[in-house]
C-alpha cells in the first residue's frame, strides 16, 4: 500500500515540530516533499503524545515508545506499512531532538476530587544543538547520555574508537557500547571502579539473578566488558568462566513445505519477494537486506552475497521461478533511482572509503539497493538525507501479518526461512558440504544440526506404538 498523496492537504508544520527536527540533526531538504514530511511527522509526534497522557507517571520514554508501537501494530484494522514507517521516523527523530523527558502526576484544579484515573503532564526539552546526542558522528547508545558521568563518557568514547579501529560489525559496535553505559551508570550508584572483577562479576550476577536475562544476553555482555577492560583500559580480568552462562542446544524451528507455501503465498509486494528470496537461496535477513542490484546476475541465476557473517562473499542460486519477478522488480528500482536523481537525492550509502575514491558511485544503477526503502532518511554517520534499504522491523511485521492469514501456530522469524531451506534441500538428496557452502557456515559441524530435524535422524524410526 503506498503513502497517501503529498498533494492532499498536507498538515501544517508546528513550530515546535520544526525545533525538534533541527535539534535531532535531521537535515530535510527545502522542498515542498520536506515540509509535507515535517508536516506528517508533526501529526505522529502529536499522536504519541496524546498517547502518553494515559501511561502512568514515571513512564521512561524508552518504555513509552515501545508501548505506543505495541498500541499501533494492534490497532483493528492494522496500519499500513507506511504509517509505520512514518511514525518510525518521526519518533526517532523526536527522540533524538528532546531531552529531560518525563511523565508525572498533574497538580489537581481548583474544585476537582481524586476520583478516576491520575491525571499526567507530559514534559520534555528541545535539546540544545550540539549538546548531548543531537550532533556528532559514530555510533550511540539507547541510553541517555545524561546517564553517564564525564569520566564515563570518555571511557565510552575511548571504546567507540577502538571499536572502529578493529572493524567490528556496526551492530556488534552498538550492542556493546549499550552494554559498557549500562554497566558504567550500574557502577557508579555503587562507587565501584570498572576494571575490577568483583565489580564485573557483581554486574553479572545482577542480570542473571535479578533481571533474569537470558545465558545468551548474559553471555553477550561478558564479552561487552571483557572488550572495554582488557581492549580499552588495558586491565586484566583473569578467569571469568565461572559467570559465563553455559547456553541451551536448541534444534531449529522449521516449517513445512505446506506451511512454507502458505507463509509466502500471503504476503505480497517487496516484502513479499524479498521472503520468497530469503527462503529461496537461504540468505540470512540482512544479508538480503544489503543486496545491491549489481549483486543479481539473472543471466546466471546467481546472487552474490556480500560481506556475510565473518566477513565472508559467497555465490548462491537465484530460483529459477524468481527470474520474471526480479526482472520487473529490477526495472521498478531503475525508475525509483531516475526519480531521485532527477529529485537531487543524495547516493546510497557506500561501504569502506568509496565515497571518497568515488564520490558519484553511490549514486550509478549498479550500486542502488536491491530492496530500497519507500521513504528518505537521515545517515546516522554522514547526517545526509538519503535512500536507505528496506527497515528490518517492516519485514518483521509483514511476516507476522503472513503468519497470521497463513494459520500457522509456530515461532516465525526470517531465520525460520533459513532453517526450513536447509532442512528441505537435506531432504531432497542435497549433500552436507554443498549446503555448507551455500550457507556459508565456517564448520561443517554448524550445518549438521539441520540433520537432527530432516526425517533421517530417528525420525525414520517406526514408534512401538505403531507396531
Amino acid at each position: 500500500m503506498n503513502a497517501p498523496d503529498s498533494s492532499k492537504s498536507a498538515p501544517e508544520v508546528k513550530p515546535w515540530v520544526r525545533r525538534v527536527v533541527e535539534a535531532s540533526g535531521v537535515k530535510m531538504p527545502p522542498s515542498d516533499r520536506g515540509e509535507v514530511t515535517l508536516g506528517w511527522w508533526g501529526v505522529e509526534m502529536s499522536r504519541f503524545l496524546a498517547f502518553c497522557r494515559r501511561l502512568p507517571a514515571g513512564t521512561e520514554l524508552p518504555a513509552a515508545l515501545e508501548g505506543y508501537g505495541r498500541f499501533l501494530k494492534s490497532s483493528d484494522p492494522a496500519p499500513a506499512d507506511w504509517r509505520l514507517d512514518q511514525a518510525r521516523e518521526a519518533l526517532r527523530c523526536f527522540r533524538k531532538g528532546i531531552e529531560n523527558w518525563s511523565i508525572r502526576a498533574a497538580l489537581p484544579k481548583e474544585g476537582e476530587g481524586a476520583e478516576g484515573a491520575e491525571p499526567v503532564e507530559v514534559n520534555f526539552r528541545v535539546r540544545t544543538r550540539g549538546a548531548g546526542g543531537s550532533g556528532g558522528e559514530g555510533i550511540r547508545s539507547a541510553l541517555p547520555p545524561a546517564v553517564l558521568s564525564t569520566d564515563a563518557e570518555a571511557l565510552v568514547a575511548m571504546a567507540e574508537r577502538e571499536l572502529r579501529v578493529r572493524r567490528y560489525a556496526r551492530r556488534t559496535a552498538e550492542t556493546y557500547l549499550g552494554w559498557i553505559r549500562r554497566y558504567l551508570s550500574w557502577i557508579a550508584d555503587r562507587n565501584l571502579r570498572p576494571e575490577e572483577g568483583g565489580a564485573v562479576r557483581s554486574f553479572l550476577d545482577s542480570l542473571a539473578l535479578e533481571r533474569k536475562v537470558s545465558a545468551a544476553t548474559q553471555n553477550q555482555a561478558l564479552s561487552a566488558l571483557l572488550f572495554l577492560v582488557e581492549k580499552v583500559m588495558g586491565g586484566e580480568l583473569g578467569d571469568l568462566d565461572a559467570v559465563r552462562a553455559k547456553r541451551s542446544r536448541h534444534l531449529p524451528e522449521v516449517l513445512s513445505r505446506e506451511e512454507v507455501k502458505r507463509l509466502l503465498g500471503a504476503t505480497e509486494g517487496m516484502t513479499g519477494l524479498y521472503l520468497r528470496l530469503l527462503y529461496g537461496t537461504g540468505m540470512r535477513q540482512m544479508e538480503g537486506l544489503r543486496l545491491r542490484v549489481k549483486d543479481v546476475c539473472v543471466e546466471r541465476r546467481t546472487v552474490m552475497v556480500r560481506s556475510g557473517k565473518g566477513g565472508k562473499d559467497r555465490r548462491v542460486m537465484l530460483p529459477e521461478i524468481l527470474v520474471p519477478e526480479i526482472t520487473r522488480h529490477l526495472e521498478w528500482v531503475e525508475i525509483l533511482w531516475r526519480r531521485d536523481r532527477n529529485d537531487g537525492v543524495e547516493g546510497v550509502w557506500m561501504p569502506e572509503a568509496l565515497d571518497l575514491k568515488s564520490p558519484n558511485l553511490g549514486k550509478t544503477l549498479d550500486w542502488q539497493w536491491l530492496f530500497p526503502s519507500s521513504q528518505l532518511s537521515e545517515d546516522p554517520v554522514a547526517k545526509l538525507v538519503r535512500r536507505h534499504h528496506l527497515h528490518e522491523n517492516s519485514v518483521a511485521y509483514a511476516l507476522r501479518v503472513a503468519k497470521e492469514r497463513a494459520g500457522i501456530h509456530k515461532k516465525v522469524g526470517c531465520h525460520t526461512l533459513r532453517h526450513s531451506f536447509a532442512t528441505h534441500l537435506l531432504e531432497a538428496g542435497a549433500d552436507i558440504r554443498s549446503l555448507q557452502d551455500l550457507l556459508g557456515h565456517q564448520s561443517v559441524e554448524t550445518t549438521q544440526i539441520y540433520t537432527h530435524v530432516t526425517n533421517g535422524g530417528g525420525m525414520g524410526v517406526r514408534s512401538p506404538l505403531d507396531l
